[in-house]
């Protein structure tokens, strides 16, 4: 099984990156979410230029986002930084649109997107809707060295439900999810197996990666101690953030609550239909998403709602939840670093070199 680390897209997460690598990370994903975080292409190249053996991909492309001509120049060029070291990780959006008031995206509108831009970097001739008019499109000077479509960039799909696990198995894609625990994780890899198999589609050839939070626990440290608050909090705080959506939006919750966290996030909710500007409480709500607690949340991240969402625990137990995902057919774990908190990427490093 493979490692690697979700980014925070910033000007230097290279430096992140630069040491994932040192420690043997194999992937640095980074995140596409405009209103909360950098810019993954601009943050993507730095790290280009600063390391020579890990693998650079968005986690994930919202394709809604830019224009797919956009995304295959980004991609070209950035592999002709990295040859063969580029990854496209692609989603329907949950982040980076929601922070923006708006749902995900429809499969089909994602499946069309992937069309035109691998269409692109086969150097084919596409046709693509642009400004409401269909037009034929593709690389004019490929040939100059200013992009590279020779090396391979693999596609990798957020498939969450069966629909888009389906699409993973239609373009033969690895597929990524995340996961709160083993359990749920495990149950989510047999059936994208099942999906794969029924697409007829070879079992050796399912590349699958899922995300998991959490903080490594020092001797006697608690779940609730101020460090694993700030590392693991901000993914527990995503279940307080789908609870609101689905109050004010109507927004379907596909993270499972568990009975000992629904009143936490009633209370959220009660407080968050306070948030300003009335019209927009989406924006509070999704303050911080996956990088930090704000104050607004703080008092509802219990040290129950960091169990049951991340895998927060002491080394070995850590390494007992890695070594199931591993046995059931994981192919990559992705660790996200929480800005501010990078030399926690020292522990996850020394987690990874127990399955090396």
């Amino acid at each position: 099984m493979e490692f690697g680390i979700g980014v925070p897209s910033s000007h230097d997460s290279w430096k992140v990156v630069q040491r994932a690598e040192d420690l043997g990370f194999t992937h640095a994903w980074f995140y596409d979410t405009q209103m909360i975080v950098g810019d993954p292409f601009v943050a993507m190249a730095a790290a280009a230029l600063k390391t020579s053996r890990i693998r650079l991909g968005t986690g994930v492309l919202v394709p809604s986002n830019r224009i797919p001509a956009a995304t295959a120049a980004a991609f070209a060029t950035l592999n002709a930084m990295a040859p063969g070291r580029i990854d496209f990780g692609i989603g329907t959006g949950f982040s980076a649109r929601r922070a923006m008031g708006l749902n995900a995206m429809k499969l089909s509108e994602m499946d069309e997107y992937i069309r035109i831009v691998y269409g692109l970097l086969n150097n084919e001739i596409v046709e693509a809707d642009i400004e409401g008019k269909r037009k034929k499109i593709k690389f004019l000077n490929p040939d100059l060295g200013l992009i590279n479509i020779k090396d391979k960039i693999p596609l990798h799909i957020s498939a969450l439900g069966p629909k888009g696990r389906q699409l993973a198995a239609k373009h033969g894609a690895a597929w990524k999810t995340v996961m709160s625990g083993v359990p749920d994780g495990l149950a989510a890899l047999e059936g994208m197996k099942k999906t794969w198999s029924d697409a007829g589609k070879p079992a050796g050839d399912l590349y699958s990666s899922a995300w998991v939070w959490g903080c490594v626990l020092q001797d006697g440290e608690t779940l609730d101690s101020p460090r694993v608050r700030s590392q693991a909090g901000p993914r527990a705080a995503v279940l307080l953030h789908r609870a609101a959506d689905l109050d004010m939006e109507g927004w379907i919750n596909t993270s499972p609550v568990p009975d000992s966290v629904k009143s936490v996030l009633e209370a959220y909710v009660v407080a968050a239909k306070k948030f300003e500007p009335q019209d927009a409480r989406y924006i509070m709500n999704h303050r911080g998403h996956c990088v930090f607690m704000k104050p607004e949340e703080e008092k509802f991240v219990t040290a129950e709602l960091i169990r049951q969402t991340t895998f927060t625990g002491i080394e070995q137990d850590i390494k007992q939840r890695m070594e199931a995902m591993r046995a059931g057919g994981l192919s990559q774990l992705i660790i996200p670093i929480v800005p501010g908190h990078e030399s926690a990427i020292e522990d996850w490093g020394r987690i990874r070199k127990a399955f090396v």
